[in-house]
């Protein structure tokens, strides 16, 4: 399947539009992602109930918890720090610790031009977030330190999908174990911050549309992307979400770009291409079967995940 980055992409697109989605709901921060992802876990564990418990892996438990536990860090982050450093930090971070992870657990050394791509995109989204001059919280090391926990748990999560995935269990029931079990984790967050303000009629179609598309529909492309795409690369092309909201807000909600800001999306969006692009001759070890989209290499690259197996 060649189409893996697209469908990482397209996750990431969704996952752009929650933003501007979530302006029309009344509730605060925490309320609407517990909703979201109880929606929106519940959802994936419906549709992809007849394969979960084959897809069911110990380390999948953590993985879930994982899930659940990214929400509660990253808005404990942009609530110190602002809205710009937490999400620069937080969102900014995956990538690399998707990287590193990949390496120590599994063997997989991502390549130099992985690492020059992920340097540019990551530097550009910080100039893309930053550049509107938000600034920051007074409780500036806490909310870091919360953001760094948020981009290793978001990597972990998605370093275990994709091992997963890899041994052969079927990306949508892996998604539906992870999810499913972040949704039970966050129902009772649900019901103490309040479930009043879902009687709007607004707010219910936003949190639907932020349950069932920007994290039900983004997680099954996502999931199904990581079948032929290295994570690393897959946490580097999630990097077009904040790329999709800040265009959805210049198009959409009438703001405007500050020139930092349009530097940082130009360098963003290079740094996408870059990664996503398969290399001519052929990528080592996992990158190799996943970037060229060959059977052959997706085989080299499932070996090396599982001789490298912890």
């Amino acid at each position: 399947m060649k189409n893996g980055p697209l469908a990482v992409v397209g996750a990431s697109a969704l996952w752009g539009t929650a933003g501007t989605a979530g302006l029309l709901v009344s509730a605060d921060s925490v309320a609407l992602a517990a909703a979201r992802l109880v929606i929106g876990g519940a959802a994936l564990g419906l549709l992809a109930r007849a394969g979960v418990r084959r897809a069911f892996r110990p380390v999948l438990v953590p993985a879930a918890l994982a899930v659940a536990a990214y929400q509660l860090c990253f808005f404990a982050a942009v609530g110190r720090t602002g809205v710009a450093v937490g999400t620069v930090v937080a969102i900014g971070s995956g990538p690399v610790f998707t990287g590193l992870l990949s390496w120590v657990l599994h063997g997989r050394r991502p390549s130099g031009r992985w690492a020059l791509a992920t340097t540019a995109a990551v530097c550009g989204c910080a100039a893309l977030i930053g550049g509107g001059g938000a600034q920051a919280g007074g409780q500036m090391v806490s909310g870091v330190l919360f953001a760094l926990l948020g981009g290793l748990l978001y990597a972990f999560y998605a370093v275990s999908a994709a091992r997963a995935i890899e041994k052969g269990a079927e990306s949508d029931a892996v998604m539906g174990v992870l999810f499913g079990g972040a949704a039970l984790v966050m129902l009772p967050v649900l019901l103490v911050n309040g479930v009043g303000w879902l009687g709007e009629p607004r707010g219910l179609l936003a949190v639907l549309y932020l349950g069932l598309g920007t994290t039900a529909l983004s997680y099954i492309l996502y999931g199904r992307g990581l079948r032929t795409t290295p994570v690393a690369t897959a946490s580097t092309l999630a990097l077009a979400e904040p790329a999709v909201a800040a265009l959805l807000g210049l198009l959409v909600l009438g703001e405007r770009l500050a020139p930092l800001s349009i530097a940082g999306l130009v360098m963003l969006v290079l740094g996408l291409v870059a990664v996503a692009v398969p290399e001519r001759g052929g990528a080592r070890g996992g990158e190799q079967g996943s970037e060229q989209g060959s059977e052959q290499g997706s085989e080299q690259g499932r070996e090396t995940a599982l001789a490298s197996q912890p």
